[in-house]
């Protein structure tokens, strides 16, 4: 079968001309590193590119603003990002534009091939809203207007920051709440449930149902808590107005200022200019703390997925205190299995964001990305970044939806195993003293029988006593 040709136009950027696709909307510098970095077929996420069009339509209304930019073309520039975002958030739309943003993550580590890519596909969207062909660069250029006031080196750390609180704030935030609200639910439902506690994975003393769940509820309230830091730290600390190596050159002093609250009334997120830009360019130090409470949150839910897993355990040699909802067969040799594969889901996201961690760490230390005035690892750094934040979300989803929603308690076992347990001897201590009551222990567990049928038949205390003493509901709280 004959290789279908491809029709192609002619560009050129400062190295000269290139052969790009007709249909691209982007130029020369675009395509040279498309054929630069056939690495691994993965673009940049689509949250960094929308990220990156909000920044480009700011900085126009900032230089217009500032008498820098006429109205004409700060128009044609707002325009042409608006028709990106759009695009962007249109399902039908979604994957025609990304078309147009094919760099791979492993390119440039300053991200330079993909602010060269966002300034003229912008460009280009404009040039053709003002009646000229593709690649005209009048009257809009993709460097003297769309990237006016602007480095790489600023906009894309900058583009990573926008692109991370946006998914943190609408994804994220709102999953999590959501995961929090079904954990409240069932704490709150089986608050009357007492069953036996375990530490190092050994019978202690007993705890309510409702008290394990309100434990992963709270954990995950306070990964709400730690997402909005996260969002936080990393609004409070863009780079954009730093340009080249932090010092501003070639543009206006007031010009980040402008941006920051042109991106704030769009996304509703408080941003703010580096303090430091030296700081903010040099280091991805902000990235790597953020990502770190995003950690937290993938460790808390994958502690919630892993004891829910252990608690369904089962159905008959195994805990089985929990009913999992069956949502798939468990096995292909095994007929009726069920398996805890939502659990199995999100401990495997746990896996992922600790390595987006590492890789994060790695690519923002001082050995390896951060080098002088500038990190160079910053594409893969934002791809990681934007896949911790999505996958968590999914998750929370996921967990709430597929699991704790349809999740049960098996309230004879639960409650059956308390009477069993050795430890609850620990309530009779403080009366029969430390030493006594170890032995009771090892006395029961060698006659197979229980605490309170060893107690009996030794006479140490009376039905009444014991009664009063080994009051499981009781023991799920200080007492006086």
């Amino acid at each position: 079968m004959a290789k279908k040709t491809v029709r192609t136009r002619v560009e050129s950027d400062s190295m000269g001309t290139m052969e790009v696709p007709s249909i691209a909307l982007y130029g020369a510098t675009t395509q040279r590193a498309v054929l630069n970095f056939p690495i691994s077929g993965r673009p940049l996420p689509a949250p960094v590119i929308a990220a990156f069009a909000l920044l480009k339509r700011s900085a126009a209304i900032a230089n217009n603003k500032l008498k820098h930019l006429d109205a004409t073309r700060c128009d044609l520039i707002v325009d042409a990002c608006d028709e990106i975002l759009e695009a962007l958030e249109d399902k039908t739309r979604h994957s025609g534009m990304m078309r147009h943003f094919p760099i791979d993550v492993f390119q440039t580590g300053s991200g330079t091939s993909t602010n060269m890519n966002m300034n003229e596909v912008v460009s280009n969207i404009a040039c053709k809203s003002a009646g000229q062909k593709i690649g005209a660069k009048n009257p809009i250029h993709p460097n003297d207007h769309v990237n006016m006031g602007q480095s790489s080196n600023d906009t894309f750390p900058t583009a990573m920051q926008i692109a991370a609180c946006v998914e943190i704030r609408m994804q994220l935030i709102p999953a999590l709440k959501v995961l929090h609200k079904g954990l409240k639910a069932k704490a709150k439902k089986w608050d009357n449930i007492v069953t036996v506690g375990r530490t190092h994975l050994m019978d202690a003393t007993p705890i309510r149902i409702g008290q394990i769940f309100s434990g992963y509820a709270a954990a995950i309230e306070y990964g709400i808590k730690r997402a909005e830091r996260a969002m936080m730290r990393m609004a409070e600390n863009l780079p954009i107005g730093g340009t080249a190596v932090g010092t501003g050159i070639n543009t206006h002093p007031k010009f980040a200022t402008h941006v920051c609250r042109e991106l704030s009334k769009a996304t509703k997120i408080k941003f703010q200019e580096a303090a430091n830009h030296f700081e903010a360019q040099a280091t991805r130090d902000c990235v790597v703390e953020a990502h770190g409470e995003l950690k937290t949150i993938a460790t808390s839910i994958s502690k919630v997925a892993n004891d829910i897993r252990w608690l369904g355990s089962g159905p008959r040699c195994g805990l089985f205190q929990l009913a999992l909802p069956a949502v798939q067969p468990g096995s292909s040799i095994m007929p009726g299995k069920v398996n805890p594969v939502i659990s199995e889901s999100a401990m495997q996201v746990y896996c992922q964001v600790v390595g987006n961690d590492a890789a994060i760490t790695s690519a923002a230390s001082g050995g390896i990305g951060s080098l002088l005035e500038l990190n160079l690892c910053m594409p893969l750094i934002a791809e990681r970044l934007i896949e911790s934040i999505v996958l968590l979300a999914h998750t929370c989803h996921m967990l709430n939806e597929k699991l704790i929603e349809g999740l049960e308690v098996n309230k004879e076992i639960a409650e059956g195993l308390v009477e069993q347990s050795l430890m609850v001897g620990t309530a009779l201590a403080p009366i029969i003293g430390y030493d006594k009551a170890a032995k009771l222990a090892k006395d029961a567990f060698a006659s197979g029988e229980t605490i309170r049928e060893c107690v009996l038949r030794e006479g140490l205390l009376s039905e009444e006593e014991l009664d009063k003493h080994l009051d499981f509901m009781a023991m799920t709280e200080p007492q006086p």
